[in-house]
């Protein structure tokens, strides 16, 4: 039976250097640093994800973000804030992804999404100073017309299934619309990213905007939503965040509903969070970024196993 660590000193040391220069860098803009409980009695909605769940005299849910409890936090008039914390998702290990993980996700009253990514832009050139290559912005449509020659905005849907079928002929299987697309881009954009800088995705379309705004471009809607990568390894996930309490209270009673349709668990949408949102959230664009794949490019790990002291088999 393994008893040592899955990681070295190296990465032990690099991790330090990191959560330091990452607390160094809030300080300096005045964000305050905060914690929110780890275990909640409501769990995340999202069909996509799934949460782990402790069942007792009264079932609590280990958080897969501190997203609702930041936000309660900024309704209540914190301020800026930043949270570096554990998480946990209930999916299989793989390259990229461990059970538990460190996520770092953080607020910024009045910001945009164009300000946040600047921001973003800033913080993980910063963390990754061997990149020294300017970062590419570009928008979820200009890629797909560039790599593949349509607006996924506007393609009907037969046309969607019919570039499936062309780019990516080995997949079996029936998916819906977002689906198609999200296919082609993990196998047709993100692996032509380039691994010598950090690139920026956003204007999603609206019917992955989540709990982020939406706005009209030309003649359909994007969601103010936007993805970090540097190569095809996703780092964040940010929003210009959607304030409305009727627009959020849709949102999670419609994802509620989609969890049912997928025969998923039923998970108990939380309510303060929307008492919350109702009181009043301030306009503000937040993100979350995964720690341990930004370290696994800081020590040029391979895999994610290498940067955790105890991998989720190994703990």
């Amino acid at each position: 039976m393994q008893w040592q660590p899955d990681g070295d000193q190296q990465s032990r040391l690099a991790r330090a250097e990191m959560l330091r220069d990452i607390r160094e860098f809030f300080y300096q803009r005045q964000v305050l640093e905060v914690e929110t409980p780890a275990l909640s009695q409501a769990a995340n909605t999202d069909p996509y994800i799934d949460s782990f769940a402790l069942v007792t005299n009264q079932t609590r849910y280990l958080h897969t973000s501190p997203e609702y409890a930041m936000k309660r936090l900024l309704a209540s008039g914190s301020g800026d804030i930043y949270q570096i914390c554990k998480v946990w998702r209930a999916e299989p290990s793989a390259k990229h992804h461990n059970a538990e993980f460190t996520m770092l996700e953080f607020y910024r009253l009045d910001y945009n999404m164009q300000t946040l990514m600047t921001e973003v832009d800033e913080l993980l050139s910063q963390l990754l100073p061997s990149l020294k290559k300017h970062s590419n912005f570009h928008t979820y449509a200009s890629l797909f017309l560039d790599k593949l020659g349509f607006n996924p905005h506007t393609i009907a849907e037969d046309t969607l299934k019919a570039c499936v079928d062309k780019y990516v002929p080995e997949f079996r299987g029936e998916l819906d619309h977002q689906g198609c697309l999200d296919l082609l881009l993990t196998h047709c954009i993100e692996p032509k990213l380039p691994n010598d800088r950090i690139s920026f995705i956003y204007d999603y379309p609206a019917t992955q905007s989540a709990l982020a705004k939406t706005e009209q471009v030309a003649d359909y809607n994007v969601a103010k939503r936007f993805e970090v990568y540097v190569g095809n390894l996703e780092l964040g996930n940010g929003y210009q965040e959607l304030t409305s309490y009727e627009d959020n209270a849709a949102v999670l009673e419609n994802e509620s509903s989609v969890r049912q349709q997928m025969n998923h668990e039923a998970v108990p949408i939380d309510q303060r969070f929307l008492s919350a949102i109702q009181a009043g959230l301030p306009e503000c664009a937040g993100i979350a970024i995964g720690l341990d794949r930004l370290l696994m490019l800081k020590t040029d790990a391979d895999t994610i196993k290498k940067v955790l002291n105890f991998s989720w088999e190994n703990a």
